[in-house]
């Protein structure tokens, strides 16, 4: 099985390359199979519930198991799209849930020999990788081989990479079936799942949010960036992966809120019985930057602005 999806060239000149690519593929698209897809209708109150991640992509989810209680750590067996696999229990998880269709099942808790045979398979991808590399570089494929991973109950071998066009790979799948005698997939992800996957440090000096904070790729827009007010030079909002960074949509929010209490910049309001502009509204030190028209300039506190029929002006006191 093989498939792929188009992808756009990033120009470096044009911000609006940098917002997600829509068609990409991701990781935790139907990646585990749910509730929705095993049938199952409801799920009882009393049943737990834990957060799990599939090790070689660093996709968590939620999914129930009736058994024991499963410990921080606990590696598990679970259905996905490609066959039956390993993760790992991070928590269990309290409050409020999502529908049960969108909650997977737990198989069972990984046996001595699961966890041996995961062992065996983490060298097996290794030299995996070195050789679809190689054959890579043979065919003069335009791709870039991210990962490799060995299913475990499923004599099947991923191969996930991404491109910036199109690539007839049929030749390719051909020449590793030959080399490995077992069922070959490739697949194309974006380049945010593959920053996910691999990891590394952002300009912060912090791990990546996509590796670190959350694997939910959510969408980032030119608009998040201007409305945080950050320079819109494409080296200072973009990470490693060329797309905008993910801070902006997790930071988006706080700015959102907080410019909804702030006077708008450009508007005019009375000070001493004198006209100012708002220069500038700064919604992390909430500080308000007056100027004159003479270019006086002064910055007063935002606790001194109220709202009034929609009007602002400065309080007396």
């Amino acid at each position: 099985m093989s498939s792929y999806d188009d992808y756009e060239n990033i120009d470096d000149e044009d911000i609006s390359a940098l917002e997600d690519d829509r068609r990409e593929t991701k990781f935790q698209e139907h990646n585990v199979i749910t509730g929705a897809a095993a049938g199952i209708e409801d799920i009882a109150p009393d049943t737990p519930i834990y957060r799990l991640r599939l090790l070689y992509s660093q996709e968590t989810f939620l999914a129930v198991y009736r058994e024991d209680n499963l410990s921080p750590g606990t590696m598990v067996i679970v259905p996905t799209r490609y066959g039956r696999d390993l993760a790992q229990v991070i928590s269990p998880v309290r409050g409020k849930l999502p529908p049960v269709s969108e909650i997977a099942w737990i198989v069972r808790a990984a046996s001595p020999e699961d966890l041996e045979k995961s062992r065996n398979n983490y060298k097996l991808e290794e030299e995996a990788f070195n050789i679809c590399k190689k054959k890579i570089q043979n065919h003069k494929l335009e791709m870039k081989l991210v990962l490799v991973h060995y299913l475990l109950e499923e004599p099947k071998i991923l191969f996930f990479f991404t491109a910036e066009n199109r690539v007839d790979f049929r030749e390719l799948v051909k020449d590793l079936v030959s080399v490995f005698k077992m069922r070959i997939e490739l697949r194309q992800i974006g380049v945010r799942d593959e920053a996910r996957v691999i990891g590394g440090l952002g300009v912060c000096g912090r791990s990546f949010c996509c590796h670190s904070v959350s694997d939910k790729l959510k969408p980032v827009s030119i608009k998040m960036a201007k409305d945080q007010k950050l320079s819109l030079n494409s080296v200072k909002i973009s990470g490693p992966c060329g797309r905008l960074l993910c801070c902006l949509y997790y930071e988006y929010a706080f700015y959102s809120e907080q410019q909804r209490n702030l006077p708008q910049e450009g508007i005019r309001v009375s000070y001493n019985n004198e006209s100012w502009k708002i220069a500038e509204a700064n919604p992390v030190t909430n500080q308000i930057k007056l100027s004159a028209d003479d270019g006086r300039q002064i910055t007063l506190p935002a606790g001194k602005f109220e709202r009034t029929d929609n009007h602002w002006k400065i309080k007396s006191n």
